[in-house]
């Protein structure tokens, strides 16, 4: 049985992603840091539904810590789907903005993606097996408006999946990005009412986090092998 790991696993995101992946066989790393029980609530989800699933704690913005944890995994076997979703944002506008909420986006959404994957990487790439899928933004790609800090973090996760992919693309390794639009859960509940998600949405609705996580799930499946290096909106015609 494959392994894969995801970053944020509690979110309302990454819930819908770890159940679609123990939904499609994989053994789940459910990864939390702040609110532990969240991923021990949808790992037990995954049993429950007939999947597999344990959990990882650890911050992913704290190198150390995270390659300890990930160590430890990969004495049972390499990790062979990495779904980094692990973010945080601190809006303000940029001429406000402190050096304390620059830098929070960046540290979980860029550095976490490298202390995540990087000690992933060499067993991953020894099984000549894996699929690598980076949860980014629409901010990412357009931009948003007290958002300078979040899309620079997401856009800089963007050039880095690509690059990526160029490195493991002769090793069976594909890497590709998700970037999300309006996406229903607490975040887009907080940010925008009903009136505002008809006006910007060409579709009138939010997204899923269960539509997010479809995509997920067919990146990292067998079938997926020649799609690599990509940017795959899921936003309702916004972009």
């Amino acid at each position: 049985m494959k392994r894969a790991l995801v970053t944020g696993g509690g979110g309302d995101i990454g819930r819908a992603i770890c159940e679609r992946l123990g939904g499609d066989g994989l053994h789940v790393i459910v990864h939390g840091c702040h609110h532990p029980e969240r991923a021990l609530k949808v790992a037990a989800a995954v049993r429950a539904a007939g999947g597999s699933a344990e959990t990882a704690i650890f911050d992913v913005a704290d190198e150390e810590q995270t390659r300890s944890v990930l160590v430890e995994l990969l004495e049972t076997g390499p990790i062979q789907v990495l779904v980094n979703n692990a973010g945080a944002h601190l809006d303000a506008p940029m001429a406000g903005m402190s050096a304390t909420q620059w830098r929070l986006p960046i540290d979980v959404c860029l550095h976490g993606f490298f202390n995540v994957t990087q000690p992933l990487l060499l067993p991953m790439i020894g099984t000549r097996w894996g699929r690598i899928i980076n949860i980014s933004s629409l901010a990412g790609l357009i931009g948003n408006r007290g958002q300078t800090n979040y899309a620079a973090a997401k856009a800089g996760l963007h050039g880095a999946t690509k690059a990526l992919a160029l490195e493991l693309a002769s090793r069976g390794v594909t890497v590709n990005a998700v970037a999300p639009g309006i996406i229903a859960g607490a975040m887009a509940d907080a940010a925008f009412d009903a009136a505002a998600i008809k006006r910007l949405t060409p579709m009138q609705r939010a997204g899923t986090p269960e539509e997010v996580a479809a995509l997920a799930g067919f990146l990292a499946s067998p079938e997926t092998g020649y799609i690599t290096g990509q940017i795959i909106g899921v936003n309702g015609g916004m972009a």
